[in-house]
């Protein structure tokens, strides 16, 4: 039996895990989600790991940790600071060790596919930046999942501080673990042809595709499940 540590994107929360929680239970493994202070102006990609490895303390050597997104930053973090058997990067951000995550955003502009950003509110006095247009987010975030479950996700999505984007990332090499990449050939946020060659560059490893867009925790649970468990 694995842990999957799981470990959510930007504006989102624990309660994205909701659906893969019980197929990962389903096949004979357990899951660990917790809620990430992404609105907290003061929080660093390190705070984000933090409280992730405090949820896992007690836990033996065999978990798996599965950012997703933005969370793909703080995944490193935790796979760096306690064992781990495997991490996976699900249509997530690669973190290049020594730069921050806005000098990415400026350097490969196919990095995130252009155009989310007509979703958001301009940032707050707190720099955190929210989500106020429903089309926008179905379009992007939650490409092919059914009106009803995009626009209660919608509603559900935090705001998203910006205090940890241009802090270099704190590693000085990718953490010395296996790794796999797990990427959604829809995805209307990450560019996939981006995660593709981020895989092959960074993590020296081919992806795993499935079909679909950003979120397919919420989409397609079941076949996520099966390429996390067959991955681990």
């Amino acid at each position: 039996m694995s842990t999957f540590a799981l470990v959510h994107g930007a504006w989102h929360g624990s309660w994205c895990w909701e659906r893969l929680v019980p197929e990962l239970e389903r096949r004979g493994h357990r899951a660990v989600a917790v809620d990430l202070p992404v609105d907290d102006p003061a929080a660093s990609f390190t705070t984000y790991a933090e409280v992730v490895t405090r949820a896992l303390e007690g836990e033996s050597e065999d978990v798996v940790v599965v950012g997703h997104s933005l969370g793909g930053y703080p995944a490193a973090l935790v796979a760096a600071a306690r064992p781990v058997r495997r991490l996976v990067y699900l249509c997530a951000l690669v973190p290049e060790p020594g730069r921050s995550l806005a000098d990415q955003f400026r350097a490969d502009r196919e990095m995130m596919v252009p155009g989310y950003e007509a979703g958001l509110d301009p940032p707050d006095e707190l720099g955190r930046s929210r989500w106020v247009r429903f089309d926008v987010a179905w379009e992007r975030l939650f490409t092919d999942c059914e009106e009803a479950d995009a626009r209660a996700a919608f509603e559900r999505l935090r705001p998203q501080a910006q205090a940890p984007y241009p802090e270099p990332f704190p590693l000085p090499a990718p953490p010395d673990v296996p790794c796999s990449s797990v990427v959604c050939a829809g995805d209307r946020m990450v560019g996939p042809e981006w995660s593709r060659r981020a895989a092959r560059e960074r993590l020296g490893v081919e992806v795993t595709e499935l079909p679909g867009g950003h979120s397919p925790f919420i989409s397609r649970p079941g076949e996520l499940a099966e390429v996390l468990v067959r991955g681990a």
